[in-house]
């Protein structure tokens, strides 16, 4: 994740957040009383989220520390010790719930990502995302993917053409859709086009589609489709494929599976955050 736009985006959380001020926190505890505040993990999966609680702390007071005993993509234990982190209480209290909901959504999806990794058991094949992600937070799930092991596809509209079923119904065919697109768009920007019909994937192959996707097709029809493409043209399989099918589509000659449940059906991990306020704990 680019860390100017990390920090821009916490920044525009801590403020939907905390508003003006913290209630519960501004009034109640002086800035001279410091704490400790450490999180654990309550369910085993891959982690994910160092930057957020170390970014996000920095921003809300620069004098507070954060020691980190897990990193991005490590593999963490039900009651493990993720990070303590020392400071004012009051801030330490302030970054809690923000910080938290990241973190245990992005480790939820790199968890998800892993056991889809493992599911699929290919590694010829690249488990990717797609953009069926939280508006807001794209940046945060796509980097959530990757450190489970996936892949990202498409960051937005800007990234890549993709001709879907009702783009090509409005050009009247998959070759004049591509034409329309080749003759709109510069010669950097790929095309991708997404296929039912084996008819659809030769007009794609014949139209010079640079990605082609197999949409709802079976691990067989996809076997057989993909015979139809050289290996100049990236495939992709995707649609209704589950964590549970997954294995089926092992050993396919095919470049990727995206997936969508990764990030609008991932659970969140379960995390926990206690403070010690005591000045016998904070030592």
């Amino acid at each position: 994740m680019n860390q100017w736009r990390r920090k821009q985006q916490l920044e525009a959380f801590f403020t939907e957040d905390i508003g003006e001020h913290d209630y519960s926190t501004d009034f109640l505890f002086p800035k001279d009383h410091h704490g400790r505040l450490t999180f654990t993990s309550k369910a085993e999966g891959v982690f994910c989220g160092e930057d957020i609680i170390t970014d996000g702390y920095q921003l809300l007071d620069s004098t507070i520390t954060v020691e980190l005993y897990i990193h991005d993509g490590d593999w963490m234990s039900e009651g493990e010790t993720i990070a303590t982190i020392l400071g004012p209480v009051g801030e330490l209290l302030k970054g809690e719930r923000v910080i938290l909901n990241l973190i245990q959504r992005m480790s939820g999806i790199a968890t998800l990502t892993k056991k889809a990794v493992e599911a699929l058991n290919d590694k010829n094949i690249r488990i990717c995302d797609t953009r069926k992600t939280t508006p807001g937070l794209r940046s945060f799930e796509k980097y959530a993917v990757r450190t489970g092991g996936g892949y990202n596809h498409r960051f937005g509209l800007y990234d890549a053409v993709m001709l879907k079923d009702n783009h090509i119904a409005f050009f009247g065919s998959v070759p004049e859709a591509i034409a329309q697109a080749k003759a709109a768009v510069g010669h950097t920007v790929k095309i991708e086009v997404e296929t039912e019909t084996e008819n659809q994937v030769m007009e794609a192959v014949e139209g010079g589609a640079d990605i082609i996707m197999f949409d709802n097709r079976t691990p067989t029809e996809i076997k057989h489709l993909a015979t139809l493409v050289p290996s100049s043209i990236t495939t992709e399989a995707s649609g209704g494929i589950t964590l549970e099918t997954l294995p089926a589509y092992s050993g396919l000659e095919i470049d990727y599976i995206s997936l969508g449940f990764l990030t609008h059906s991932a659970r969140a991990l379960d995390i926990s955050a206690r403070v010690a306020t005591t000045k016998e704990e904070v030592r």
